[in-house]
């Protein structure tokens, strides 16, 4: 009864999943049951179903450590009694998995990002009764949306430049934790940023000294255009 109960398309999946890479790569997956994981890359994206990280990137089994949450934002250092599932991966990577790099990821089109901007816009409005998740969730864009001043421009284009200031903010509240600050003063862990357009498929990498986001592999990126012409 209860294989009957789960969704279709995840026992479908599974069993390509079965067939296809788990066959290829089985050797991979019982080391990594022997050994444990050993990933140099701590990846914070958002668990928005178009953007998946291990997919962008081309990771196999072990490669990355993910987390996903609303918006990708990294909250700043607070210990207190609250549950912070963010911090605890964050913490979990950097000192447990002893990471290399870390990564916060933003995406075009993000709901959260919208969200946030529609109550700037309209201070009345909540996308969620009072007391939710997410609300409070995605006040930590405040700081970012105070950096970029009241909307001079479509609310469209607003809200993609707080998504790229965003990643900026979340970058600043990971150098609160101290462990962090102190690895990457001593230059044994990296901060990126980094941005993906949903429907492009481009990938923004932000360049802290200029506050400028650049596209990474510009020529792969051409070349793959120009090969997969569009009907």
């Amino acid at each position: 009864m209860c294989v009957e109960n789960f969704p279709k398309r995840l026992t479908e999946g599974y069993e390509n999943f079965l067939g296809g890479r788990f066959g290829r790569e089985r050797e991979r997956f019982e080391e990594l049951a022997q050994r444990g994981q050993n990933p140099e890359i701590l990846l914070i994206g958002c668990c928005d179903s178009r953007v998946s990280p291990e997919l962008i990137f081309d990771a196999g089994p072990g490669e990355m450590f993910v987390v996903r949450n609303v918006a990708n934002l990294a909250p700043p250092y607070k210990p207190n009694d609250d549950y912070h599932g963010t911090s605890a991966a964050i913490e979990f990577a950097v000192m447990g998995l002893k990471v290399k790099h870390v990564v916060v990821m933003g995406h075009a089109q993000c709901g959260g990002v919208r969200a946030f901007t529609e109550m700037q816009a309209d201070p009345y409005m909540r996308p969620l009764a009072p007391g939710d998740f997410i609300g409070r969730w995605i006040r930590l864009l405040a700081p970012a949306a105070e950096t970029l001043g009241p909307p001079t421009e479509p609310l469209r284009e607003w809200s993609e430049r707080l998504n790229h200031e965003s990643i900026k903010q979340s970058l600043a509240n990971l150098r609160t934790f101290p462990y962090i600050a102190t690895l990457e003063e001593r230059g044994w862990l990296h901060l990126h940023g980094a941005y993906f357009g949903v429907a492009t498929g481009e990938l923004l990498v932000l360049n802290e000294e200029t506050g400028e986001f650049c596209q990474a592999s510009a020529q792969a990126y051409k070349e793959a255009f120009a090969s997969t012409p569009r009907f």
